[in-house]
């Protein structure tokens, strides 16, 4: 299991590179980037595009990797969280039984 911040440092390790020169190619500076890797700092969503088209890995991959975590940091701190996951699980159902268009759902 590895969080997203470890995700990301896997990138820049199998790419040789160092936290700024990472940084400079996605638009974060070197230390927030640490901070990021170290979890420290939650990523930027919006990055996550350029992230994929400049290591070129499949977005959805990335996607996994930031929503599991993100969903997973919300759950955690509540004291029901099976029931949580249960129900939204039916709530994504409902959403492809009634054909609810993703462009319409909003975070």
């Amino acid at each position: 299991m590895k969080l997203f911040g470890e995700f990301l440092r896997k990138i820049r390790l199998d790419n040789n590179l160092t936290l700024t020169q990472m940084g400079a190619k996605i638009g974060i500076d070197s230390a927030n980037l640490s901070k990021i890797e170290n979890s420290k700092r939650d990523f930027d969503e919006k990055k996550i595009v350029i992230l994929s088209k400049e290591f070129n890995i499949n977005i959805n991959e990335i996607k996994k990797e930031y929503y599991s975590e993100k969903i997973a940091k919300i759950i955690y701190k509540e004291k029901d969280a099976y029931e949580f996951l249960k129900l939204a699980e039916t709530k994504v159902k409902y959403f492809k039984s009634i054909n609810v268009k993703q462009s319409k759902i909003e975070l």
